[in-house]
C-alpha cells in the first residue's frame, strides 16, 4: 500500500489540501497521512479551516508556532526528518509557498522521498519576497510540479527544470471556492448585520480589505498611509477588514484615528470570507489568494503591491495592481463606484476539476 504524506502549515495551504485528499481517498489500496507545522497556530487561521473543510484532524501537529524564518524553517525541518524516516511515505505532497513547503521539500529531497508541489511556478520576479525563494527551492527538488497556468510551465521551463516533470493540472484552490460558494451564501445577511450592514440584491453596497504581507505593515510610514486611504474610501463606502495577526499587532501601535466606516474585524472563517468577498463591490488586498478567488468571482480586486506571481489574474481576471502610489486606489475606486461592472475571464482549467487531475496523475505514478 502507498502512503501519500501531505504537509501543511498555514491557511492558504487547508484549502488547497481537503480537494486533493479527498480525490485521493477515492482510489483503491492508498494510504494518506496529514501533517500540520503549526505555522500558523491561532484557531481563526487553522482549526476551523479542517471543521468547515470536513477533513479529518491532522495526523500529526508539530506545533511550531512563530518566529523568525530561519528558526521556524528549521523547526519544522527537524521534526519532519523524524516523521518522513518513521512513516516512508511513497510521496511528500506540498502546497504553495510557505515556510512548511520549503521546509518538507528540503527534509524530502534528502531523503531521496519524491516531492509534489501542488501550484509550482509561480513567480514574482521579486526576491525580497520570502514565498519567492521558497517557490523557487521547492520547485527545484520537486518531482512532479502541479501548475495552476500556462504562465507558471513557462518560468519553470525558462528556468531548466525538465518538461517531463509538468503538469499543467488548473487552480486546486478554485476547487474549494465552487464546491463551497453555495453554503457560503447563506450566511451573507447575517454576517452584514454583524457589521451594522444591510444586504441589498441590487448592488454591493461594501469594499472588502485585507492586508497582512510584509512589504505593507512592517513599513510604519506605508502602513499609515494606507490606513488614510482606507479612511478617505470609507468616505464613500463601507469596508469590511479581516485583520490578520500581524497586521493587528502593527496597527495597534499607530497613533492615527480610524474612520468609523473602516469596519475591523477577527480573521474570519473561510466560508464567511468567501461570503463577503463574493458580494462585495471591491476587494483590497495583499494577498494572493484573493487574486484568483476574486478573479473567479468576477468581483474587482485592486492589489497593494508592485508585482505579482499570478499575472493570469491580471491579463484574463479582474486584479489590478496598485503599486506604491496610494491615490492610484483611491482613483480606482472611485472608477469601480461609477461603474461597477469588470469585464473578465476565468482562466483556463480554474473549472474545480484540478484535484481530480492531480489525484490521477499521483495515482498513476505510485501505484
Amino acid at each position: 500500500m502507498n502512503t501519500y504524506l501531505h504537509v501543511v502549515g498555514a491557511r492558504p495551504n487547508f484549502m488547497k489540501l481537503a480537494p486533493v485528499y479527498k480525490e485521493l481517498a477515492s482510489k483503491p489500496n492508498i494510504s494518506q497521512l496529514v501533517v500540520h507545522t503549526g505555522q500558523h497556530y491561532d484557531n481563526l487561521m487553522s482549526q476551523v479551516f479542517f471543521d468547515q473543510f470536513q477533513l479529518p484532524l491532522p495526523d500529526i501537529n508539530l506545533n511550531v508556532g512563530s518566529g523568525t524564518h530561519a528558526k521556524q524553517t528549521a523547526d519544522i525541518m527537524i521534526g519532519l526528518e523524524k516523521i518522513f524516516e518513521n512513516h516512508h511515505p511513497s510521496c511528500i505532497i506540498v502546497y504553495r509557498d510557505v515556510n512548511s513547503t520549503l521546509a518538507a521539500a528540503l527534509v524530502a529531497s534528502k531523503l531521496y522521498i519524491p516531492v509534489a508541489h501542488v501550484e509550482a511556478g509561480l513567480r514574482s520576479g521579486d526576491r525580497k519576497m520570502p514565498e519567492e525563494i521558497n517557490r523557487i527551492l521547492t520547485d527545484q527538488v520537486s518531482e512532479l510540479l502541479f501548475t495552476p497556468s500556462e504562465d507558471a510551465n513557462n518560468n519553470l521551463i525558462r528556468e531548466g527544470i525538465d518538461s517531463s516533470k509538468l503538469f499543467y493540472v488548473g487552480n486546486v484552490m478554485i476547487d474549494t471556492l465552487k464546491k463551497m460558494l453555495p453554503q457560503s451564501k447563506k450566511l451573507i445577511k447575517p454576517l452584514l448585520g454583524s457589521f451594522g450592514l444591510n444586504y441589498v440584491t441590487t448592488l454591493p453596497l461594501y469594499g472588502l480589505v485585507t492586508i497582512h504581507r510584509p512589504s505593507n505593515t512592517d513599513n510604519i510610514d506605508k502602513l499609515i498611509s494606507i490606513i488614510l486611504v482606507l479612511n478617505k474610501i470609507s468616505n464613500k463606502i463601507p469596508l469590511i477588514f479581516p485583520v490578520h495577526p500581524r497586521t493587528r499587532y502593527k496597527l495597534d501601535k499607530l497613533n492615527i484615528k480610524f474612520s468609523k466606516n473602516l469596519i475591523f474585524t477577527e480573521p474570519t472563517a473561510y466560508l464567511d470570507f468567501i461570503a463577503l468577498q463574493s458580494h462585495s463591490l471591491f476587494v483590497i488586498t495583499d494577498s494572493g489568494g484573493v487574486q484568483e478567488e476574486s478573479t473567479y468571482l468576477g468581483v474587482p480586486c485592486l492589489t497593494i503591491r508592485s508585482n505579482t506571481e499570478r499575472p493570469v489574474t491580471t491579463i484574463l481576471g479582474t486584479n489590478k495592481l496598485i503599486g506604491d502610489d496610494l491615490s492610484l486606489l483611491y482613483n480606482a475606486i472611485s472608477n469601480i463606484l461609477m461603474n461597477y461592472k469588470t469585464p473578465h475571464i476565468i482562466p483556463p482549467l480554474w473549472d474545480g476539476q484540478a484535484a481530480q487531475r492531480i489525484a490521477k496523475i499521483l495515482f498513476d505514478k505510485y501505484k
